[in-house]
């Protein structure tokens, strides 16, 4: 059924694309009015989301270290627990502090959520399911989530509070030093996809899954995607010695949900870009690429919640020595490993 409603939606969308054709002025209107339409789609899908993200990820948590808070208030589920914070964030004072530094402090939670939104234009959700299907899709990934920490030094930086800058800073040094071998595992995957579209990724996974031949690119990814979305063990921006949450911890209110919001949209996103690059994205039998698609990223989504719940925080020496010392020779190792498969396969 979503199969067939998506060609409708594409056999339509072409129907007035081409009656549009004729004029320029209409040609143009209708081109961004099709881009608003998927803009306001992707936000939609992005606060929806959350919410199911953060009621499963109380409920797991629950299971996991046997807490009855998430198992037995808000009832039916924890749904009213949920909608209860949730307007509870919302109508807070949004408090900005006298000293601050008003524009970099304003535009900081900005910037980090439309780090998240960018990511979400080119994962494929299904054959035509996609924002744009860029050529060079990865390498716009790669800048995409690097985005992200320039936000957390605007915030810690902007917020003119040591705390917040000592968190700003571990966050950065954090994100610089799991990227590296992040971004060198994906070029793996590049090579044996042949192309950097994440649609041609998709296609070239149709008989085989790259983590069957990719297991350590595959274990590199995962350690890094905890750092990336700065989650136990790797929360290394915040800290508890300190009774404080890092960057952000000068602000309130919407400020501050912005924040929240895209921390559960890259959760999402990044466990879309797992199952894109190693798990055959939203190919599968029988159901239809969008449920396959759901399916496979939310199973990746509880894998990375069963290890925060399980795993302690590590110390930031032991973080960045397991980053550079670790990953970083076993990510160039399974890059070479993959170099001499592509050119002598």
């Amino acid at each position: 059924m979503l199969t067939q409603l998506g060609d409708y939606l594409q056999r339509l969308f072409d129907q007035v694309h081409l009656a549009a054709s004729g004029s320029p002025f209409w040609h143009g209107a209708f081109s961004l009015g099709w881009g608003l339409a998927k803009f306001v789609a992707v936000i939609l899908f992005m606060i929806l989301n959350t919410l199911i993200l953060v009621w499963l990820e109380r409920k797991l948590s629950a299971r996991i270290q046997t807490r009855l808070g998430p198992m037995r208030t808000g009832r039916p589920h924890g749904w009213l627990q949920l909608i209860a914070d949730t307007l509870k964030l919302l109508s807070k004072e949004d408090v900005v502090p006298r000293a601050v530094d008003r524009p970099l402090f304003i535009i900081a939670p900005v910037v980090v959520f439309s780090s998240s939104i960018l990511i979400y234009v080119v994962v494929p959700m299904g054959g035509r399911a996609i924002v744009a299907d860029l050529d060079i899709g990865m390498l716009y990934l790669a800048a995409a989530t690097s985005f992200t920490i320039i936000g957390l030094l605007m915030a810690g930086w902007g917020s003119n509070s040591k705390w917040s800058l000592l968190g700003a800073m571990r966050g950065a040094a954090m994100l610089i030093s799991y990227e590296v071998p992040m971004v060198i595992s994906v070029i793996a995957v590049v090579m044996l996809s042949g192309t950097l579209s994440t649609n041609g990724i998709v296609a070239a996974q149709s008989h085989l899954w790259h983590v069957l031949v990719q297991p350590l690119g595959f274990l590199v990814f995962l350690a890094a995607l905890f750092a990336e979305l700065n989650r136990v063990p790797f929360d290394l921006a915040e800290a508890e010695s300190e009774l404080v949450a890092g960057f952000n911890v000068e602000y309130s209110g919407l400020r501050f949900a912005f924040f929240f919001l895209a921390e559960y949209t890259n959760l999402l996103a990044l466990a879309a870009i797992g199952v894109t690059l190693y798990f055959g994205g939203w190919q599968g039998p029988w159901l239809p690429p969008f449920a396959w698609f759901l399916i496979k990223t939310y199973a990746f989504v509880m894998l990375v919640m069963w290890i925060r719940w399980t795993l302690p925080r590590v110390r930031v020496d032991q973080l960045l020595a397991f980053g550079w010392k670790v990953l970083l020779p076993v990510s160039l190792v399974n890059l070479l490993a993959t170099g001499l498969y592509v050119l002598l396969a």
